[in-house]
């Protein structure tokens, strides 16, 4: 069955091409297995609940005619604005408008949210654009905005709400910096989401071609609820696809947790249990609720535009599990400086078993992807990332997080990072083990390596034990704290762009300045682990205790450095140039991103061997293979651009590096 939606029909109708719905809704109501929905262009303020669910063998598609010219918002128009003083208006809303959810009465707030300053999860948007939330009138008056916000220009545009008891009713303060409101579109967020079911398991929906913008969305962070102006709503086998999505008070695309009342907000709301204490509870609990790899996760993200939210592009704890995030371009995600706290970035996933990111472009955003917490099986390659910092040297937002390309935190591994230009000043960050770094272009440094998991409480460690599971499974087969190393770093080339500023930073700290991989020196090498293990030296359990707990090895080789770049102590086969300073200039054209360098030229005739699962053999803890989700080997002899490697390879993303420029998106 094929049904229409027309919002600029004359009138509602039954769904047929000759009288379509004007409310996508009313075909969500009603689509089954099968089913397509097509809608016109046009402008849908609703939030649109699924009913049905599809099946594998016959989704139910809700597909715009027409590319992005269907448009779910979140939001309403707001006219008749008065003028209060200077540049401020005025403008005031009965709250029987919001029902039972008032976005300017409720806050963004929760489990690891770190600013001092709480917002409240509405918004105001001039001209499509979002404009900066202040804590007062004076404020707004003011009209100077956060010096800490990305776009000085855009920060200047503010609003300020209060709530007039009496009259029941919202007072939206706004600074239009000279603009005339009445003269100019301005929307206010009214609904929490744009798409999303409102119970569980609303399997294999397609959801193609559509603008979904401007939602108030809540503060979603893992042991909680979490929602986005899009999401699956913990279900399988949804595809969101050819959609540009922006204006999310705080996430875009929710692919995660469910609502579970007995550990939801749990350390906001009870405060006795340690907040990594009640992460594991989620974990666990999850399994009661069907966290399962026939039940849950699978979804696919692609050729998606997100833009502008301001928590995450892409959300999910649990629920993004054997999932592919692919083709998508993610930026200026928690630039603002609005909101601040741990749940921050690009693409923020606990739990990302067997998820694959690949092929995005993701630049300018706090932090690009996050992995947190079992990024087992996960994989991020292809991908060109960059700017993913502050700009100007704008000093860090109280509670804000820090800057990076790539975060694995407190995994266990296996974690493929492979053929991705990490072009940011920090390139990719591990308090973790069981990483892979192969064929990848870095400017800048690995950071908090043997650093950012355990903590001193009490005058004693306390280690942060956090899970790993069965082989491509969901299950949990065990709990470990981090012993650090457990890496393969191969055939990457490494070059000290930036400068270093502060030479009293280590690796351990976040903001490390220096590239190479000097900071593994630490670690032992496979030969040096071992031996500690040779039971006729020490045969009782006991004697061991020093080396379960202690560092464990890394494989390095084939890497390139230079400009300065620092390299692994007992690397064997490597080219090292300090003195040579390689061009490597990216540049925005009419059709997309390009780069131009000179590595070509320095890295002469070096090379080292096609890197296999065979080589990067099984993570320590695990136990399980750098290999693909369904168990199979990889050879890693497609470049960034898919083509071909052969024989003995050169380091970094690409198979072939020549003089002219090269198309990277």
């Amino acid at each position: 069955m094929i049904y229409y939606v027309d919002a600029n029909a004359f009138r509602d109708g039954n769904g047929s091409a000759e009288r379509p719905f004007k409310h996508i809704s009313d075909a969500a109501k009603i689509a089954l297995p099968g089913d397509e929905v097509i809608v016109k262009p046009g402008i849908y303020r609703e939030a649109v609940v699924p009913k049905n669910a599809g099946t594998k063998e016959q989704p139910i598609v809700y597909r715009s005619e027409e590319p992005l010219a269907a448009v779910i918002t979140g939001a309403e128009i707001l006219t008749g604005w008065t003028k209060v003083k200077g540049k401020v208006w005025k403008n005031t809303v009965k709250n029987t408008v919001f029902g039972t959810y008032n976005p300017y009465i409720e806050q963004v707030y929760g489990d690891w949210y770190f600013s001092p300053i709480i917002r409240h999860t509405g918004s105001v948007f001039l001209n499509d654009k979002m404009m900066y939330e202040c804590s007062s009138i004076k404020e707004c008056e003011a009209g100077k905005g956060d010096p800490l916000a990305w776009d000085q220009d855009a920060a200047k545009y503010l609003w300020y709400t209060e709530q007039d008891e009496k009259e029941n009713k919202t007072v939206i303060y706004a600074n239009f910096q000279g603009l005339d409101p009445n003269k100019e579109k301005v929307e206010f967020s009214v609904r929490r989401n744009c798409f999303m079911p409102a119970i569980n398991h609303i399997d294999y929906i397609t959801v193609s071609g559509f603008t979904i913008c401007k939602a108030a969305t809540t503060w979603a962070p893992p042991a909680a609820y979490q929602d986005g102006m899009i999401g699956p709503h913990w279900s399988k086998g949804w595809i969101i696809e050819d959609c540009e999505i922006y204006g999310s008070r705080c996430c875009g695309i929710s692919l995660g947790k469910y609502l579970d009342p007995e550990n939801n907000m749990y350390f906001t709301e009870k405060h006795v249990k340690s907040p990594t204490q009640m992460e594991r509870d989620a974990v666990c609990r999850g399994q009661y609720h069907g966290w399962l790899k026939e039940k849950i996760g699978h979804h696919i993200i692609r050729r998606c535009h997100i833009h502008h939210c301001e928590q995450t592009g892409i959300v999910g704890r649990m629920g993004a599990v054997f999932s592919t995030i692919e083709d998508c371009e993610i930026h200026d995600i928690c630039t603002s400086q609005q909101l601040g706290g741990a749940e921050t970035a690009g693409i923020k996933l606990h739990a990302g078993i067997d998820v694959t990111i690949r092929r995005n472009h993701i630049h300018h955003n706090i932090m690009g992807v996050w992995l947190d917490w079992e990024a087992q099986g996960a994989r991020i390659s292809q991908n060109l990332m960059h700017d993913n910092c502050r700009p100007n040297g704008l000093a860090q937002s109280p509670g804000a997080m820090f800057n990076t390309d790539v975060f694995i935190e407190v995994g266990h591994g296996p974690t493929l990072i492979d053929n991705n230009f990490l072009l940011s000043p920090v390139s990719v960050t591990i308090p973790s083990e069981g990483i892979a770094c192969v064929h990848n272009l870095i400017l800048g440094s690995f950071s908090l390596i043997n650093s950012g998991v355990d903590s001193i409480i009490n005058d004693q460690r306390e280690p942060r034990y956090t899970p790993y599971h069965i082989r491509h499974r969901t299950e949990v087969a065990g709990f470990m704290t981090i012993l650090h190393g457990d890496d393969r770093v191969y055939n990457n080339i490494f070059v000290q762009k930036y400068p270093v500023k502060d030479k009293k930073k280590t690796a351990a700290d976040s903001d490390y300045e220096v590239v190479g991989t000097a900071p593994f020196d630490i670690f032992p090498t496979y030969e040096e682990w071992a031996d500690q293990f040779d039971f006729e030296k020490r045969p009782d359990m006991g004697g061991l205790a020093k080396a379960h707990f202690g560092h464990l090895p890394v494989w390095i080789e084939g890497n390139a450095y230079f400009g300065g770049a620092t390299v692994y102590k007992k690397e064997k086969n490597n080219l090292v140039n300090k003195k040579a300073k390689p061009s490597i200039e990216l540049s925005q054209k009419k059709d997309g991103w390009y780069i131009k360098t000179s590595l070509g030229k320095e890295l002469g005739d070096f090379e080292n061997a096609v890197i296999t699962t065979a080589t990067l053999g099984k993570a320590f803890e695990p136990e399980q293979y750098f290999e693909n989700p369904d168990g199979t080997p990889i050879t890693f002899d497609s470049d960034y651009l898919g083509n071909h490697r052969e024989g003995s390879v050169i380091p970094g993303p690409l198979a072939v590096l020549g003089n002219k420029e090269t198309k990277v998106w």
